[in-house]
């Protein structure tokens, strides 16, 4: 038995079984548009404790990302340093998909212990780094976040690691150019 669709523009049709449902969840998802996604904020900190993103959203999953040496063998910086590298990054991979930062809606930053704190992870200057790109007058958006304390990262000298998953409901026309056969 299919369920009755919501929608009264829909039990006028005459679609039916999987096919019907199929129909109204497209058809409803053409609807959506970035407004549609629900940010619940944690207070005044800049992240949000729950994202939800309707059907019908182009997402975005970028791997973890990290600072890059200026040059071989330079360090890469204090974890505030780095984080702002590593966001710098993330947002370069966006706006090559043709989405920004405010379309982020999860992210993960794993961080390693920094040696001049005693090992443990410098969360303060992630922050400081992170404050920069969310929950600003310019970009007021704030995904959903979890940040770790890890025991190492695959590239040396990082003491920080970003991923992120964006949704965008907006598919600029290269992007849409590319994904075709």
């Amino acid at each position: 038995m299919t369920p009755e669709p919501r929608a009264s523009f829909l039990r006028a049709s005459t679609i039916s079984g999987a096919t019907g449902a199929l129909a109204a969840v497209l058809m409803i998802a053409s609807f959506a548009q970035a407004a549609d996604i629900i940010r619940l904020r944690a207070g005044a900190f800049p992240i949000s404790s729950l994202v939800s993103v309707p059907p019908g959203g182009h997402l975005i999953y970028v791997s973890g990302t990290t600072a890059e040496p200026a040059a071989p063998g330079v360090p890469l910086g204090d974890t505030k340093t780095q984080t702002i590298a590593a966001l710098r990054r993330i947002q370069v991979l966006l706006k090559d998909h043709g989405a920004s930062l405010g379309d982020v809606v999860m992210m993960r930053v794993f961080l390693v212990g920094d040696p001049a704190m005693g090992g443990r992870m410098d969360f303060s200057g992630m922050m400081a780094g992170y404050s920069q790109f969310f929950g600003t007058a310019d970009q007021p958006n704030a995904p959903a976040r979890t940040t770790v304390q890890v025991a190492g990262l695959a590239a040396p000298g990082a003491l920080v690691e970003i991923e992120a998953q964006a949704a965008k409901f907006e598919v600029a026309k290269a992007e849409t150019e590319k994904l075709e056969p």
